[in-house]
């Protein structure tokens, strides 16, 4: 069962940072990532990138990428998913 969070953010915060709400929401996927709070996998689909472009977002960002076997796995399944809707 999928279930969607949704956050207010004052278009004052939104306008100081000069952030989209999709920029605000990959920078929230980075962040968990980086406190290993998500998966890679996790972060890379609330980032919605790609996983060599999360990589490579992630690298620039100087982050280390602690992508392990049983991640790699729930991304292939997770792409099975998605070609199947």
């Amino acid at each position: 069962m999928q279930a969607n969070i949704s956050v207010e953010i004052p278009r004052e915060i939104s306008h100081a940072v000069r952030m989209t709400a999709d920029e605000l929401k990959r920078e929230l996927a980075i962040h968990l990532f980086e406190q290993e709070k998500l998966s890679f996998g996790k972060a890379r689909e609330m980032a919605d990138m790609s996983v060599w472009g999360f990589m490579q977002l992630l690298k620039e960002r100087g982050i280390n990428i602690h992508y392990d076997q049983e991640e790699y796995k729930q991304d292939i399944e997770t792409l099975g998913m998605l070609e199947q809707q």
